[in-house]
């Protein structure tokens, strides 16, 4: 009996996909990125008349080289490399292949870039705009939201996806707190600062009420509509009080802002839900400011460099 013919490259990352929608619970949003970089990879392959199955370390080598020579940042490329690494190793363990192609393929050094954050000013004013018009007397259910919105985003580091998903019974304003589904459905508690509390409570309170359709909606954050926020909503009310900012960098600005007051990076990590500490490194070099800034200020040696001699 013939063996059967080898799968071909829109198969495997059809398989690949389904199952890290199946068995590893990935967002949309996850699954449709990794399979936009397999499917560029496996363009890169057909240019070079080979496949997913018979790439060699030259071949994601050249892929890595193709990306650089076309000005893709070096935390794209890392992205994409760690999606054909994931690949690589289900196609290794499902015995597809005999070798990891993906191995000793160096990977760029974009955690070592720390993300762009906004000036704690610059914060200040995003909130400060949507509180003036969520604290007028003409304030409608959509500043109320927005000005909710914006607060829990910076108060909490959350993603735009995050804020989405985000129902009314996830929140404990009683405890200062919300529940958070992140990446992968993995849950994580978020504490609240109180100006985002009130916030919130404002926006249950005379806001949300004016937004819901009929029927029950169990979304926390309602569009004009009375239908869950989409992840492009949620971009244009942050672009709204800044055009340089973003939902993303106010996560980042969040961390930052923690890390320059002192936070440790195991808490920022529990914080932003991040999977591995690898990734809260980024802001490593604001924590060894803050160390050295201590280490001036409380050691005895440190701080006899800063004082005038005595007599």
């Amino acid at each position: 009996m013939p063996s059967p013919a080898p799968a071909t490259n829109l198969q495997l990352v059809r398989e690949y996909i389904l199952y890290l929608r199946v068995e590893r619970g990935l967002r949309p949003l996850t699954l449709e990125s990794y399979q936009g970089d397999l499917y560029a990879f496996s363009e890169h392959l057909d240019s070079l008349h080979t496949s997913l199955l018979q790439a060699t370390q030259e071949n994601i080598a050249s892929f890595m080289a193709h990306l650089r020579e076309h000005d893709q940042e070096s935390r794209s490329i890392a992205r994409k490399l760690s999606c054909l690494r994931g690949f690589y190793r289900w196609l290794l363990l499902d015995k597809r292949i005999h070798h990891d192609p993906t191995l000793n393929i160096e990977s760029p050094a974009s955690w070592k870039v720390l993300p762009k954050s906004l000036a704690e000013s610059e914060v200040r004013e995003m909130l400060d705009r949507t509180g003036v018009a969520a604290h007028s007397q003409q304030a409608g259910a959509l500043s109320l939201r927005d000005h909710a919105l914006m607060n829990l985003l910076y108060a909490g580091g959350l993603r735009a996806a995050e804020i989405c998903d985000l129902r009314v019974e996830d929140l404990h304003l009683d405890q200062q707190r919300a529940q958070v589904r992140g990446k992968g459905d993995k849950e994580r508690i978020v504490p609240l600062a109180d100006t985002a509390v009130q916030a919130l409570e404002v926006y249950l309170q005379r806001g949300r009420p004016q937004l819901v359709a009929k029927g029950l909606q169990r979304a926390l954050f309602l569009s004009v509509r009375g239908k869950p926020l989409t992840n492009q909503t949620v971009w244009s009310i942050v672009k709204s009080t800044n055009q340089l900012a973003s939902p993303h960098k106010l996560r980042h600005s969040c961390a930052t802002h923690m890390v320059e007051h002192g936070a440790d990076l195991r808490s920022v990590q529990t914080l932003l839900g991040h999977a591995d500490i690898v990734t809260t490194q980024v802001y490593t070099h604001l924590a060894l400011g803050r160390l050295k800034e201590v280490h001036r200020l409380h050691h005895p040696r440190g701080r006899s460099r800063t004082l005038a001699p005595t007599a």
